[in-house]
């Protein structure tokens, strides 16, 4: 007669050591986050307390979250000034052209990068490669801007840096990543190297598409140096510079249009001036944001 001996089954050992330092890293972790993210957040919510205080306020407190009484003064005052208006407006097309601009001519010179067949692919690519290295500089590409006759054109803010090549790489990676058996099937149905682009490769590559138009858009909304540069026309100036007008110089004639019988808060609108010009990209990134982590992600795959 056999007897079944039931088993027990083993305890894991558990590394109590292991189990701490875990512990540790993790608190160490949120803390260090917690502070990065306070260092972050605080600055941007002095400022936006700030544009609604006044002006004896913001010269008696040092600093604060929330101002004691709401003043709307200067943002009257911004909105009732011809100047930030046509600022404004004029960044925002410049924006909204560059991005498409910037993001066409990435993708259509992506694409055919990633075909391993195309004529001079590792030529043109190694050219790619060296403008990440060696650039021209400040004077020759003004020299060139300049012959082009761009000069005090927006053109020049969005020609330029119409190709970013790191972009252009990660681009190109993610297209190499694509199934080749769903291009083959729409060739074999009759559609030709566009057809197969705009109707199969565009519409699987919406994630990365919104991702770099947010990257395009974000530099293009931020750059200082090529309206400094290139435009001479104080008509023609973008919300950067009149930004940088109104923080480093008097707040009131860099608004010259106003009327002068109206004396603005000085320091509440260079704080509400701050506000309007960083707003519109923190509305425009929530639109974005799911498809923002997957397409920087499943965009970087390793040849």
């Amino acid at each position: 007669m056999t007897t079944m001996t039931e088993t027990k089954p083993k305890k894991l050992a558990v590394n109590n050591n292991s189990s701490v330092g875990s512990r540790a890293f993790d608190t160490f972790n949120i803390v260090a986050l917690v502070g990065l993210g306070l260092v972050t957040i605080l600055p941007l919510l002095y400022v936006l307390a700030a544009s609604f205080a006044s002006e004896p306020e913001i010269a008696s407190r040092p600093f604060f979250l929330w101002p004691e009484k709401i003043v709307t003064e200067a943002y009257e005052y911004i909105f009732a000034t011809p100047t930030f208006i046509r600022s404004l407006l004029t960044t925002i097309v410049v924006t909204a052209v560059g991005m498409v601009v910037q993001v066409t001519l990435t993708f259509t010179m992506a694409y055919p990068l990633a075909k391993r067949y195309l004529p001079g692919r590792t030529l043109i690519l190694n050219l790619v490669i060296f403008t990440m290295v060696f650039t021209g500089g400040m004077i020759p590409t003004f020299l060139v801007v300049r012959d082009l006759g761009l000069l005090n054109s927006y053109w020049a803010l969005i020609l330029p840096l119409a190709i970013n090549p790191f972009y252009l790489i990660i681009v190109k990676s993610f297209f190499q990543e694509l199934p080749q058996a769903l291009e083959e099937a729409a060739r074999i149905d009759g559609c030709n190297e566009m057809g197969v682009f705009f109707k199969i490769v565009l519409p699987l590559s919406k994630p990365i598409i919104a991702t770099f138009s947010l990257f395009y858009a974000v530099a293009i909304w931020n750059d200082y140096m090529s309206p400094l540069l290139y435009l001479t026309e104080p008509d023609k100036w973008t919300l950067q510079i009149l930004v940088r007008q109104l923080t480093s110089t008097d707040a009131a004639a860099a608004l010259s249009q106003m009327d002068r019988t109206w004396v603005p808060p000085e320091q509440g609108l260079k704080f509400a001036v701050i506000v309007i010009a960083t707003l519109p990209i923190l509305l425009f990134y929530p639109f974005l944001q799911k498809h923002f982590a997957k397409g920087v992600l499943i965009g970087g795959v390793k040849e």
